[in-house]
C-alpha cells in the first residue's frame, strides 16, 4: 500500500476526526500512514500511525508562516504518494506538493467563508471582505487539487461546483466508543451536560442563565475550555452558575463517564450562518451514548432530533425555553429514556463511523489503483 501523509498545523495529534477516525481507519486497511502535527510533544508511533512533530507555534503569525513551512518541509521529506490537508492555511503548501507531482486532498472541516461571517470580534465590513477574499482563493486553489473531502453534505455541495471530485465523510461517532450496549438508566444522576468548545455563539450564556430557571436541583456538567476570557468572567457572575460543575477539558473516557450519568445533552448553538447547516459532532455523540438531545431549532437539526424522536428542539436564545426542556426530561424519565434509545438506534443504523469509513476507503482506493 502507498504512503499516506495527513498534515495539520492546528489540530491536536489525537484529534477525533483526523487521528481516531481517518488515520486509524486507513492504517487498519493496510495503508502506511503518517501524521504531521505541530504541538511540541515529539514524534511517536500510535496504532501503527507514524506521528511527526514539527514543533509548537509561537502565536498566530508564526503558525501561519513558519509552522506551515516546517510542515511542508517534513511532508516533502516523507515523500508520500497522497497528502491529506486538514487546515485552510495549508492549502498553499498543497499547491506546492501538487507541483512536485503528488496527489493532494483537502479536508474541509468547516465552511470557512461562512465561519468568517460569524466571527464576533470582526466588524461587518471586515467580515464580508475577508469572507469574499478567502472564498475566491479557496475556489481557485481547490480546483487545482486532486479532490476535496468535506465534513458535511452541505459543504460537499459547495465544493462540487469547484471540484467535481468532492465527497462528504461525516464526523459521525464510532460505534461502542461512548457507550457499550443499551444505556442503563438506573445509573443516571440528576444532571445534564454540555461537552465541547465553550463560547458565546455556542450558547454558554443562555445555558448558564437557564440553570437559574431549572427546578429540582439538576446540575450542569460543563466539559471543555472557555474560548473567551470576558465571557467566562461574565457567566461566572450569573445566578445559574451555582448549578454548574466545571470539569475542564475531558479525554474520551471522561466524556463517556459524563454521558453515562447525564439525563440530557445540550447543543444549543446560536443561529449564526455557519451553524444552521452544520452537523455538530456532540449531537451525534450524545445520541450514540443514549442521551436525549436538547438542540437549537434549526430546520436540519429538527429533522434529525424530532425526526428520530431523540430529544427536544428549543429557541437557543431564550434561557427559559432551554430550562423548560431540561425540566421535562428530568421530570419524565421514561420518556427521556425512550428518546435516548431512539437516538442510539438512529446512530447504529445510519449516523456512525462504520458507514463513513467505508466511503473513505473506497474514495482512497480510487487514487491507489
Amino acid at each position: 500500500m502507498p504512503i499516506v501523509s495527513h498534515l495539520t498545523s492546528v489540530h491536536s495529534r489525537y484529534d477525533t476526526r483526523i487521528f481516531l477516525k481517518e488515520c486509524r481507519s486507513l492504517s487498519s486497511a493496510g495503508f502506511r500512514v503518517s501524521l504531521v502535527v505541530a504541538d511540541g510533544n515529539g514524534d511517536e508511533v500510535n496504532d501503527d500511525v507514524n506521528i511527526f512533530d514539527v514543533g509548537v507555534s509561537r502565536g498566530r503569525l508564526d503558525r501561519m508562516f513558519k509552522t506551515t513551512q516546517r510542515v511542508f518541509e517534513k511532508a516533502r521529506a516523507l515523500d508520500a504518494v497522497i497528502y491529506h490537508l486538514h487546515d485552510p492555511e495549508l492549502i498553499p503548501i498543497g499547491l506546492k506538493l501538487k507541483r512536485l507531482g503528488k496527489t493532494v486532498i483537502f479536508d474541509a472541516h468547516e465552511d470557512v467563508p461562512k465561519q468568517m461571517l460569524g466571527k464576533p470580534y470582526l466588524n461587518r465590513p471586515a467580515k464580508w471582505l475577508l469572507s469574499k477574499v478567502f472564498e475566491a482563493y479557496e475556489a481557485w486553489a481547490c480546483k487545482r487539487l486532486d479532490a476535496v473531502i468535506t465534513a458535511t453534505p452541505f459543504i460537499r455541495d459547495k465544493f462540487l461546483a469547484i471540484n467535481p471530485k468532492s465527497i462528504d465523510i461525516n464526523n459521525f461517532p464510532m460505534l461502542g466508543e461512548l457507550a457499550a450496549g443499551t444505556t442503563d438508566w438506573a445509573q443516571k444522576e440528576n444532571q445534564l451536560c454540555y461537552v465541547g468548545g465553550i463560547g458565546s455563539i455556542r450558547g454558554i450564556k443562555e445555558i448558564v442563565q437557564a440553570m437559574a430557571f431549572v427546578e429540582g436541583g439538576a446540575r450542569l456538567q460543563l466539559g471543555g475550555r472557555f474560548a473567551e476570557k470576558n465571557v467566562e468572567a461574565e457567566v461566572r457572575a450569573y445566578a445559574g452558575w451555582h448549578a454548574v460543575d466545571e470539569l475542564g477539558w475531558l479525554d474520551r473516557e471522561g466524556v463517556r463517564a459524563v454521558l453515562n450519568r447525564s439525563v440530557a445533552g445540550l447543543v444549543t448553538l446560536h443561529p449564526v450562518i455557519n451553524y444552521i447547516d452544520a452537523l455538530p459532532v456532540k449531537m451525534f455523540e450524545y445520541m450514540s451514548a443514549g442521551v436525549p438531545v436538547i438542540a437549537s431549532y434549526f430546520p436540519l437539526w429538527r429533522e434529525i432530533v424530532e425526526g428520530n424522536q431523540c430529544g427536544l428542539c428549543v429557541d437557543p436564545m431564550k434561557p427559559e425555553s432551554i430550562a423548560v426542556a431540561i425540566d421535562f426530561l428530568i421530570n419524565n424519565p421514561e420518556k427521556a429514556e425512550q428518546m435516548g434509545r431512539n437516538g442510539q438506534r438512529a446512530v447504529q443504523e445510519k449516523y456512525n463511523w462504520d458507514i463513513e469509513e467505508a466511503k473513505l476507503l473506497k474514495f482512497y482506493q480510487n487514487w491507489t489503483q
